[in-house]
């Protein structure tokens, strides 16, 4: 498991699989499937911003965390060349208070299946103090039917059920292929989780 650290310098070091450059198509496909309207937004590991910018440009108000502060420079950087006015924090998720204002969405493309392998629970607490009852989010994790080294961690679906379950009720479950990475041909099954705070 990545230490805060080691993390800084995947950055560093140019060493960032799970970054497409590109936004999330699973993303872009869940907010029309279960018409996620634009309002108050968090991103858990939102890396360089990508993700982030392209809810920005739908009319999210959105925040990205990230534990790495060079992802967070990154992005910020990466946000101000499109003229997007977005706030990032260098935070790790799990010691984040709650927010003045509560957010009604948060997306999550691979933090929790990293989180969850040292205190998935931490996790779980962590994501509902920043959002309103009711809120929704949308999880892309590792899925461990299909085991890979390297890759993405993986989480089964029991497990996957029973730690989010904990706060959240999950509306829909279902599997698909994470989108391909420059320089990395194979694509890994995952998870794509809509959850719903309760």
């Amino acid at each position: 498991m990545k230490n805060n650290d080691d993390w800084n310098d995947c950055y560093r070091e140019g060493q960032m699989p799970w970054d497409t450059g590109r936004p999330s198509p699973e993303l872009q496909m869940a907010i029309s499937r279960y018409e996620i309207q634009p309002c108050r937004a968090i991103e858990f590991g939102c890396g360089t911003g990508t993700n982030c910018i392209w809810l920005a440009q739908q009319g999210f108000q959105v925040t990205g965390i990230d534990v790495a502060p060079l992802a967070v420079k990154q992005a910020q950087q990466r946000a101000s060349a499109v003229g997007m006015e977005i706030e990032f924090l260098a935070a790790d998720l799990t010691a984040l208070p709650s927010p003045a204002v509560l957010n009604k969405f948060f997306f999550d493309r691979g933090c929790y299946h990293a989180v969850r392998r040292t205190d998935a629970a931490g996790y779980v607490s962590a994501a509902s103090r920043q959002l309103v009852d009711g809120a929704r989010g949308f999880i892309l994790a590792g899925n461990a039917r299909e085991p890979h080294v390297p890759g993405p961690p993986v989480v089964a679906e029991k497990e996957l059920r029973e730690e989010l379950g904990v706060a959240f009720e999950i509306l829909d479950l279902r599997e698909f292929y994470f989108d391909e990475v420059p320089g990395v041909t194979d694509r890994f099954l995952g998870w794509a989780c809509l959850v719903a705070k309760r």
